[in-house]
């Protein structure tokens, strides 16, 4: 399969092209800086260089024809408004539009799990981005794609499990990086998993039983 990543410099991107590469599957990844390329080389994926706040439809959709699914795995990470604005917001409803130019239906989006830092400081910068991450939510579930989208709690470094609790609505809770990777990788792989949100922390159930559950409903 034929896997084009959003935001491939981020590390459950990196993670996901390692995983995918591994499997056989061939991974583009669009990064912005000339030299992120040869790390991602190193992981198995064919760098893309494009700023995803600068290409047109057009050109994403050159950079996508020929892929089999889409994952949108980019984040402005703190960096303000206007970048959040711009990538979490503006550039996945750019990415979605390429991907339905260049006729690819599957749609992997990694969002945010809704109680995200509601804990910590309030501040319109975290408003902001809660809001921007639900509109874009809301713009691909109203689009005619194969959607999934993926809601990890709070991220972290630790190795993964592969065991992990994913339903529609679950209590707040953290998960690896390489869970979220690789419960994406399996997603892609599972046809049947498919139009749903998905939320998504550490648990006692593999990645496997938890989508095989979660497509039966």
């Amino acid at each position: 399969m034929n896997v084009f990543i959003v935001g491939g410099s981020g590390k459950v991107a990196r993670s996901l092209a390692r995983m995918l590469s591994e499997c056989g599957h061939v991974v583009r990844s669009l990064h912005r800086k000339p030299e992120q390329a040869q790390d991602l080389a190193a992981l198995g994926a064919m760098a893309v260089q494009g700023d995803l706040t600068a290409l047109s439809v057009d050109a994403l959709a050159t950079s996508m024809v020929g892929s089999d699914a889409v994952v949108f795995s980019a984040g402005a990470g703190g960096a303000g408004m206007e970048v959040t604005n711009a990538i979490d917001g503006r550039g996945l409803e750019l990415s979605v539009a390429a991907a339905q130019q260049a006729g690819i239906r599957r749609f992997l989006l990694v969002s945010a799990f809704p109680d995200a830092l509601r804990g910590g400081e309030r501040n319109p910068e975290f408003e902001n981005y809660a809001r921007v991450k639900k509109l874009a939510d809301a713009h691909l579930v109203a689009s005619d794609l194969d959607w999934v989208i993926l809601r990890p709690g709070t991220l972290t470094d630790e190795p993964g499990t592969g065991r992990v609790h994913a339903a529609a609505a679950i209590p707040y809770g953290t998960v690896p990086r390489d869970d979220v990777a690789a419960t994406l990788a399996a997603i892609i792989e599972r046809p049947d998993v498919s139009r749903t949100i998905i939320e998504l922390t550490s648990g006692d159930m593999s990645i496997d039983a938890a989508l095989a559950r979660i497509s039966r409903r």
